[in-house]
């Protein structure tokens, strides 16, 4: 959500921020816009709405030299998509790009009398707050701490001035920042990504610090201005895992590759021959994995789904064991109780999302252990959990999850896979999920080939409707819910999921041939209960479609059916396909599948 890169060295500062903002992308945008000091200090800004494109467009006009500058991707929050509210602001001798709220703004922008704001933005109150703070013999970087002392709310910001022109100062509280140390350049962004090609060597920025970048380097502050040592740790990834590959979009590249990316979450952490699961990052000792009684799964969204399917394996796999998934942004605001050998795990894709990360300090506040399932290595969750593991899916680009859905799904139910171990848990079952586990990327692999082409034909047939049902049982609920959510994303049709036991209790009512629904039907013990739910929508006139592993014959008007020698986890074979048939519904009606309107990737606001 938003977009911040900066850059001081030798290089043409433009080129750098344009190529960065362009590779954030992804976080979901709607106006961009640089600042750049040229060679004799003169400051330069240039702003547009929409696309990156745009904003080249107005740069092929008048293009900026210098080497140092700033830029941003605005996702809108305080005032509408205009060029005038998006970012850099400036005001007086200060330039400014801001990711997050300023939620004191209203009386902060009260007491900053003498100033004329052009925006409807909290960040150009910040800007002003900074600039009332620069007078003479005040340096940009005491300037900055003063005024973020008085804040109230969330920022990540870059700011310079022309008085200190070989000079960016940074500062972050709740949203990412992130400094690469090149040769002879300091480049600084919101997401690794906008670092690859340059440099492999990164300061993350932690809460309430503040750093000077130069060419040189970049020295580190808390607020209170006192001289901090930082780690420099090492960007994993390369530029090729953000490219596209040969593929239309980033969105099916990442579906497609999953095969490949589950791989990488499962190398060294599954022992097929002995039939146990292994993670290495959990930091819990063997009495503490013993005492675990109750796990809290806490995610947003997509997230919040993969948790919820590794629930119903963890309870399977360790009777003994109390599972509770929760939405964070709810979460967070409850009077929670959580008891005596608790743990929490704490899932999220980038390691940033406000809420999660909010529940995480919450929890760590209670005493209670927490672990992370994150992708993003060096992220904040990743940094203040207790222990965790990351999933190794690679960098997921297009703003709709899919390969981190499978492979949190995955590092959880490895991660109980352990627990049973512990626990004298389902024995049979942890060997039976394992050997399953180690033939998993292979069967995506071919279920994905296989049924590609009859995805794509599926989804022309049904691209003309605008409302959905997405029913299951079991472990098929949670991925109805998934695969409702992939297709309102980025298809823009309204999609629901239900357990498919809930179809009488309302659903149903919505039930015509303007509906079409989707069961998603599992060859287990529920599978004539969820048969009973297929034929009472059709009774109504639904036109239904099926994904399932059953070989039983199946009244239906469209059947999906996948051959597998999977079972226990079939779920996750037929969630891919759901991926793909959202994908070309999507794509049949035009969307810009991988920055689907009003959406962003990495959400660090509330």
């Amino acid at each position: 959500m938003c977009g911040i890169v900066g850059y001081v060295g030798k290089r043409t500062a433009q080129n750098v921020l344009v190529n960065g903002l362009k590779r954030l992308e992804y976080r979901g945008y709607d106006s961009a816009g640089i600042a750049t000091l040229d060679d004799e200090d003169n400051p330069h800004v240039a702003r547009s709405v929409g696309k990156i494109a745009e904003l080249e467009n107005v740069l092929l006009a008048k293009p900026h030299e210098g080497h140092l500058g700033i830029g941003h991707t605005r996702w809108a929050t305080h005032g509408g998509v205009t060029v005038s509210n998006a970012h850099p602001h400036h005001v007086g001798n200060i330039y400014l790009v801001h990711n997050g709220i300023i939620e004191n703004y209203k009386e902060l922008k009260e007491s900053l009398s003498g100033y004329k704001f052009n925006s409807d933005t909290d960040t150009e109150v910040l800007a002003a707050l900074i600039d009332k703070n620069y007078t003479k013999g005040v340096s940009l970087k005491d300037a900055v701490a003063k005024a973020v002392k008085q804040v109230r709310g969330t920022y990540g910001i870059a700011v310079f001035s022309p008085n200190e022109p070989d000079t960016i100062v940074v500062a972050r509280l709740g949203s990412p920042l992130i400094i690469g140390i090149g040769n002879d350049e300091t480049i600084i962004a919101s997401d690794a990504s906008a670092l690859l090609g340059y440099t492999r060597e990164a300061i993350y920025l932690n809460d309430g610090e503040i750093a000077v970048c130069t060419g040189k380097g970049a020295e580190v502050f808390n607020l209170n201005l006192k001289h901090l040592n930082p780690n420099h740790e090492t960007i994993e990834g390369d530029v090729e895992q953000i490219q596209k590959g040969g593929y239309d979009h980033f969105l099916l590249k990442e579906i497609m590759d999953q095969a490949t990316t589950l791989h990488n979450t499962l190398s060294g952490r599954i022992d097929p021959a002995n039939g146990t699961m292994h993670l290495g990052g959990p930091n819990l000792t063997a009495e503490e994995m013993r005492n675990i009684n109750h796990v809290v799964i806490v995610g947003c969204g997509t997230a919040y789904y993969a948790g919820l399917l590794a629930s119903y394996y963890m309870e399977q796999l360790v009777p003994d064991l109390t599972t509770e998934v929760v939405v964070a942004s709810e979460y967070r605001y409850r009077s929670f109780h959580l008891p005596k050998n608790s743990v929490a795990l704490i899932v999220s894709q980038s390691g940033e999302t406000a809420d999660t990360l909010a529940c995480l300090r919450e929890i760590k506040k209670r005493g209670v252990k927490t672990l992370g399932i994150v992708n993003v290595v060096g992220s904040t969750i990743a940094r203040e959990v207790d222990g965790g593991t990351y999933v190794h899916a690679g960098p997921e680009i297009s703003v709709a999850s899919t390969k981190a859905f499978t492979a949190q799904v995955v590092a959880m139910v490895m991660f109980a896979g352990m627990l049973a171990g512990y626990h004298g848990g389902n024995v049979e079952l942890v060997s039976k999920i394992t050997n399953e586990l180690a033939i998993l990327p292979k069967e995506i692999e071919k279920v994905l080939r296989t049924h590609h082409d009859e995805i794509k034909a599926l989804a022309k047939k049904y691209v003309k409707y605008n409302d959905a049902l997405y029913l299951g049982r079991d472990t098929a609920y949670p991925i109805a819910l998934e695969g409702a959510l992939k297709l309102k994303e980025i298809s823009y049709v309204h999609a629901e999921g239900y357990p498919s036991g809930e179809l009488k209790h309302g659903p149903i009512a919505l039930v015509d041939d303007t509906f079409f629904e989707i069961f998603d039907i599992i060859d287990n013990w529920l599978f004539d209960k969820s048969i009973g739910g297929l034929h009472e929508v059709r009774a109504r006139g639904g036109k239904t479609i099926v994904f399932t592993n059953s070989k039983a014959d199946i009244e239906t008007d469209d059947i999906v059916r996948i051959k597998s020698k999977i079972t226990i986890l079939a779920p996750l074979l037929l969630n891919t396909l759901q991926q793909l048939f959202a994908y070309y519904v999507a794509v049949g009606r035009g969307n810009d599948v991988d920055q689907p309107r009003n959406l962003a990737k990495s959400v660090t606001v509330e």
